[in-house]
């Protein structure tokens, strides 16, 4: 139920209230738009298609007074009908008796320049006697004109809408309505939108694509004022302002000339008004001739400010969500420098690298140049420099404190251990001059209360380290110092897992008669615990060789002690028992007869022994639960060696079956542990089998060892694309050679 408002009461101009529009206002919009559709009809009689009588519509749509006739055949009245058909088609009707009915027809109504094009939806109907007979045409139509431009109409606005609510920029959706504007209107029209400013004083360019440059140039940025053109009036009453003739109206007087030159010789603006009634911009037409709007141009006008408000203001909002944004950022910056830099040292696993890095980090966050000291062996060792120019980092790089020199800031504040800051240079011999400094900040790098090193800070022209740099820089250095140390403990285990490594692996690879070896092995993770992967390759009697590769479940010291006791039995019982099987039964015993001290984990296991021949290389080999070694024929053909058998240290009941092959000259029998084939990439896919096949066999012809480990591990690093691996791999490449 609609509110009747109190007789008097009004709504001033410029409020909220004011500017938006009721449900009556809409639907007048939407019948000045689109008009409304009439039904048109007109009786003929005879051959001639007299017209004897029509509604008052039919003679509004074909063109007015001039053709309000009764008595005069249809084509008389009408002569374009005729060249388009639809005489022919009354003939038709007229002389089969058959009706004929269209959908959306076009046709043209008039001749010369008052000819309008329309479409209807129209029958053609024969009008019968009392006996049947054909006496005439009856006419009946309804004009769609207005339904397809309302298509058009909503078509664009769709497409409009579309875009402000995919946040398309608001130039690309202003200029798109205004060109929009400018094809749906019937007649020739030129469509701008200026933009408010913050305060809503000033006006400046938003769209106007048929406008002149120069014309867009001078009016960007107006004031919102009285008399100030039609957009800048409009804008200062904040309701539309019609101005028909340029020429003559008071408000152009100061933009006549512009107006004149840019040929326009019309111009209604309609403001446009936020929810809240702040002003946003301004709508308007321009046409070439003096003009008044129509009641279809104004709501035109309503429609699209307001398409153009819903627009404009959510850029608006994106704008403040950027800026919020934009300021939240800048309130976290030191916050998020901090950070990075902590992350950056932390990751670093060399103490120089890290101290290089605190240089960088400090250039130019915290000032132009930057130099890091350490104590070593009594001196001062200069670390690393940063600054702007490679010169500057030069004679940076070439100056060096003297630990115990008392006018020296490094040496007060390594022997002190506390900060210290100046606004000047720094006092002692330096290149201070030539680098321009005018003030410094030295911090001491502090490890258990000692002070191991200092950075520099040094500032050029006129700017000085305030409170908030000094605390920033102080806490970057205590984390740097921390790194640092963490490093220095992290060298000194990687060394000693490495050394303990390195006693359990070849040292180096023995020369086997008619075979060529290579081995293959990285430790997991960083390299701080000592891994379970093992091979190894050692003389028998007689010209024979052993040959083995490993696995022992776990890591550390206990995967260690376990390791030795399988190389060093194997090597003790190898060279008195007759084969594989024996040797890897011995192996077993040890490893369930071990002490609980010395680890309880299981081991996978392939030992073997080879026998060079003058047709290659004899071997025989076992499988005690490892991953099955591959088979590389002279063709490039990979085949499974299918060796079956249970893993070591679990029981004393071992069940092996020994494998016989011969390795003619230019085969390779390649020996692997599951950190090759279970390595993983980000999105936990396996290297798997498959793979690793696919990369033997994709070696060139008549490969060598070393060759065949080198595509091996490319084709894993590629495929994990050189992530940490999570599990240690080795590899035993056997290739037998031409006989000597």
């Amino acid at each position: 139920m609609k509110r009747r408002p109190r007789p008097g009461a009004s709504q001033p101009a410029g409020t909220a209230a004011a500017r938006v529009t009721g449900p009556a206002d809409g639907d007048q919009d939407l019948r000045s738009l689109f008009g409304q559709s009439s039904a048109i009809f007109a009786s003929l009689a005879g051959p001639a298609h007299m017209l004897e009588t029509a509604n008052t519509a039919f003679f509004t749509t074909i063109g007015g007074p001039e053709r309000t006739r009764t008595g005069l055949p249809l084509g008389q009245l009408m002569p374009e009908l005729a060249e388009q058909g639809f005489l022919t088609l009354l003939d038709r009707v007229y002389r089969t008796g058959e009706a004929y009915t269209a959908r959306e027809a076009r046709v043209i109504l008039g001749v010369g320049a008052g000819a309008r094009e329309g479409f209807f939806d129209f029958s053609y109907e024969p009008r019968l006697d009392t006996g049947g007979n054909v006496m005439g045409v009856r006419v009946i139509g309804v004009e769609s004109t207005q339904v397809k431009q309302a298509k058009r109409l909503t078509a664009e606005h769709r497409v409009l809408l579309e875009q402000i609510a995919r946040q398309a920029p608001l130039a690309d959706v202003l200029d798109g309505m205004a060109r929009a504007i400018e094809d749906l209107a019937p007649e020739e029209v030129l469509v701008s939108v200026l933009l408010a400013d913050a305060d809503g004083r000033h006006l400046h360019h938003g769209a106007a694509p048929s406008l002149p440059d120069f014309y867009n140039q001078a009016i960007d940025g107006i004031a919102a004022g009285e008399g100030v053109g039609s957009c800048g009036t409009a804008a200062h009453r904040r309701r539309p302002v019609i101005v028909t003739d340029i020429r003559t109206d008071p408000f152009w007087d100061d933009f006549r000339d512009l107006a004149d030159k840019a040929g326009v010789a019309a111009c209604w603006s309609t403001p446009i008004l936020a929810r809240g009634g702040a002003l946003l911009g301004t709508f308007a037409m321009y046409h070439r001739t003096p003009r008044a709007p129509q009641d279809a141009d104004l709501a035109l006008a309503r429609t699209f400010a307001d398409t153009a408000a819903l627009a404009i203001e959510r850029h608006h909002a994106e704008l403040a969500r950027t800026t919020a944004e934009a300021r939240e950022k800048a309130a976290r910056d030191d916050l998020a420098f901090l950070l990075e830099a902590s992350t950056a040292l932390s990751s670093a696993l060399d103490a120089g690298q890290i101290l290089s890095r605190l240089a960088a980090f400090c250039v130019p966050k915290l000032a132009s140049l930057c130099a890091v000291d350490v104590i070593e062996n009594g001196r001062v060792r200069r670390m690393a420099t940063a600054a702007p120019t490679r010169r500057a980092q030069d004679l940076l790089a070439s100056h060096i404190p003297v630990f115990d020199a008392a006018d020296d800031a490094v040496a007060r504040v390594l022997a002190s251990g506390t900060s210290e800051v100046a606004r000047r240079t720094p006092t002692g011999p330096g290149p201070w001059h030539d680098l321009g400094v005018t003030g410094y900040l030295c911090l001491p790098l502090v490890d258990r209360s000692q002070a191991f090193g200092a950075v520099t800070l040094l500032s050029t022209g006129g700017y000085s380290f305030d409170g908030h740099t000094v605390a920033l820089a102080e806490e970057l250095a205590r984390r740097a110092a921390l790194a640092a140390r963490n490093a220095r403990q992290y060298t000194h285990r990687h060394t000693l897992a490495r050394d303990l490594q390195a006693g359990l692996l070849l040292p180096d690879l023995p020369q086997v008669r008619g075979a060529d070896v290579a081995t293959y092995y990285h430790p997991a993770g960083e390299g701080l615990d000592i891994g379970g992967d093992f091979y190894d390759v050692f003389p028998l009697h007689d010209g024979r060789w052993a040959f083995m590769l490993g696995d022992v479940c776990g890591r550390g010291a206990i995967a260690a002690t376990t390791t030795a006791l399988v190389r060093h039995t194997a090597r003790a019982v190898a060279p008195l028992l007759p084969g594989p099987v024996d040797v890897v039964n011995a192996v077993n015993r040890a490893l369930t007869n071990r002490p609980a001290g010395h680890g309880t984990g299981f081991v996978t296991l392939v030992y073997g022994q080879l026998t060079p021949t003058p047709t290659g290389l004899d071997v025989e080999l076992v499988r005690a639960g490892h991953t099955p070694p591959l088979h590389l024929d002279a063709d490039r053909t990979v085949r499974t060696v299918d060796a079956q058998g249970m893993l070591l240290g679990i029981g004393s009941d071992l069940h092996v079956t020994p494998h016989r092959l011969h390795l003619r000259p230019h085969e390779s029998l390649v020996l692997y542990t599951d950190g090759i084939t279970e390595a993983r990439r980000r999105d936990g896919e396996m290297f798997d089998e498959l793979r690793l096949t696919e990369a033997v066999a994709g070696v060139p012809a008549r490969p060598g060892a070393q060759q065949i480990i080198d595509a091996l591990t490319r084709a894993v690093h590629f495929f994990t694309d050189g992530d940490v691996i999570d599990d240690d791999q080795a590899a035993l490449v056997l290739t037998a050679t031409e006989p000597s």
